[in-house]
């Protein structure tokens, strides 16, 4: 039971910023669900090369409702291994003697 306590709770591993983006894959899943719907219901109709134009137009019109990724500049930390406690980035201690 504790070792799936800390699985669930690993996004306060992150920036808080990103906690957001980390609790849902529903964009992704809604997305995909869309191009799977209407590439079902045109089985029959035209060829490869058509249901692959057509998959990355519905793609492209679902980009412009996505939200951009809160807390962009703290991807290079995360990049990094910069440990991050409650969200908020671990200072070693002899940053905190200096500030």
């Amino acid at each position: 039971m504790t070792l799936d306590a800390r699985k669930s709770l690993a996004f306060y591993d992150y920036p808080a910023e990103h906690w957001v983006h980390i609790r849902t894959a529903n964009p992704i899943e809604s997305m995909f669900a869309t191009v799977r719907l209407r590439t079902n219901k045109t089985k029959n109709c035209g060829n490869r090369k058509t249901k692959l134009m057509m998959a990355y137009k519905l793609m492209r019109s679902a980009e412009t409702k996505w939200r951009r990724l809160r807390g962009f500049a703290l991807l290079a930390d995360v990049v990094k291994n910069v440990r991050f406690i409650n969200g908020v980035k671990e200072m070693k201690t002899h940053q905190r003697a200096t500030e």
